[in-house]
Order: structure tokens, then sequence, then C-alpha cells
């Protein structure tokens, strides 16, 4: 496994573009399937995805509020059938392992069982009944990092926004960014009285005290090109759009514009 991973996977930063791709395929098909069942919303009625950075535990997680991926796998494991690890999230998954030691996959389908598959890139892999805190639907991936890796936890060193801006800004959901932060906020502390003023009213000081909380950045601000009226794309945006989705360097030839109802 870590051959194939390092001999594949040279960028180490194209593993959150695999995680991304792979969740736009997830959440595009509980959409699919919620045009003729709806209630297949119930559960989290919001498509998105969510990325989540933890110095302190040295994880970085991927949540999505798609459908489960696990649960396939498990009763493939129950009938006592053979399956390669290689195939079970795709290949692109194992991009995962050029910067984390673990990845631990936990997912569940409305109201089905919470499954939790957990691999350290060697030749076996766990998988079992999750009996934590329910996510709800969708699937949840955490990256236990390498020690020398976690600079990607680190504010000034988030190269893989840069990696989801690129390849991810038409995707079709929300991609947001949670980080704790600290904000110095004013404390108005009370100084006493003062006996010469005939008031004798309190003199007030401003003071400083740190504050934690989550900033929530949206990575993904363009609108998809295809939810845009025909006669507000420009030409420059349609080229922006080709060159990513094609990684390629040049803007297109040509645009054919088509339209269907569903």
């Amino acid at each position: 496994m870590s051959l194939f991973i390092n001999t594949f996977c040279s960028n180490k930063e194209i593993f959150m573009r695999e995680l991304i791709s792979n969740a736009s395929d997830a959440v595009d098909k509980i959409k699919c399937e919620s045009l003729t069942d709806p209630t297949k919303l119930d559960s989290v009625k919001e498509l998105k995805v969510s990325i989540i950075p933890n110095p302190q535990e040295c994880t970085l997680t991927l949540l999505d509020t798609s459908i489960d991926m696990t649960k396939a796998l498990m009763e493939v494991l129950q009938a006592g059938e053979d399956i390669s690890m290689i195939l079970q999230f795709g290949v692109g998954f194992y991009s995962t392992y050029l910067v984390a030691e673990k990845v631990v996959v936990i997912s569940k389908h409305n109201y089905d069982k919470q499954y939790a598959w957990e691999s350290s890139a060697s030749r076996s892999f766990t998988v079992k009944v999750h009996r934590s805190k329910s996510i709800g639907r969708g699937t949840l991936v955490i990256l236990f990092l390498k020690e020398d890796l976690t600079k990607y936890l680190e504010e000034k060193c988030f190269s893989f926004k840069y990696v989801v801006k690129t390849h991810s800004q038409f995707f079709g959901y929300p991609i947001t960014l949670y980080r704790e932060k600290d904000e110095d906020k004013p404390k108005i502390g009370d100084m006493g009285s003062d006996i010469e003023e005939v008031s004798k009213e309190k003199k007030k000081e401003t003071k400083k005290i740190k504050e934690n909380y989550v900033n929530q950045e949206k990575l993904n601000k363009t609108k998809p090109i295809w939810t845009h009226n025909l006669d507000d794309i420009s030409q420059e945006e349609y080229g922006e759009f080709c060159k990513s989705l094609t990684n390629d360097w040049q803007y297109n030839l040509a645009v054919k514009y088509f339209s269907m109802k569903v």
C-alpha cells in the first residue's frame, strides 16, 4: 500500500482534492435519490461539506451530508466475501495516507446503523458498528496526521485551501472551513471611586480578554456556472470553468450550451 501511494501520488496536497471529489459524488447521489423519494433528506436537510482541523488532537476531519459509504462494505464482509482494500473507496481515497498515519471513516445513512472503518495503510482494516454520537447522515473522514505534517493544521499553512479553490470552486454545495480562533474583546473593569469628583462616579478602564470562537470560511465562493443565466456568462467565466474541469492551462476553443428539464 505504501509503495502504491508514493508511486502514484507525488503531490501531498491532492488528498483534499480526492476527498472532496468523493464527497461531491456521494452528495450528488443522495440528491438524485431525493428527487424520487424526498424523505431521503429528512434526517439532514442541508447538503454540504465541512473541513475541521484540530491542532490539539493532530487530526484533520472532512464531513459531508451524503450517503453511507461503509454499510455495503460491512454486508460484503459479513457474507464472508474477500475484498481488496484498494477497491473499497476508490484509488484516490488512499492519497490520504500521504499525510496521515491512520484514517477513520465513520458513515451513516439516515436511520440505519452507524459504521466505522479504520486502517493504518497496512494490509488490514477493521469495520464495526460505531456507537458514539450520531452524525445524522453522511460520511466523516478523520485523518490522524503524521508528526512531520501537522503544518496542515496551521492557519498560515493551509495550502490545501488553494487546492480546494483551484479544483472545487464549481462544486455545487458549500465547502466550509471551520477553524478555532482567539479574539480580543473589551472588558469593563471597576477602578474605584474618585473622591475629588462631586458625582463620585466610578472610573472605568477598558481591558481586553481573549475569547475563543469558531470561524467559518466558505472556500468555494463562485456560483456554479450551470446555475447562471446564459446571457450573464462571460467568455472568461467559460474559460475558467473549462480550466478547472480539465486542469488545462489554456482556455477552451468553443462553447456548446444546452439545457434540459428532468
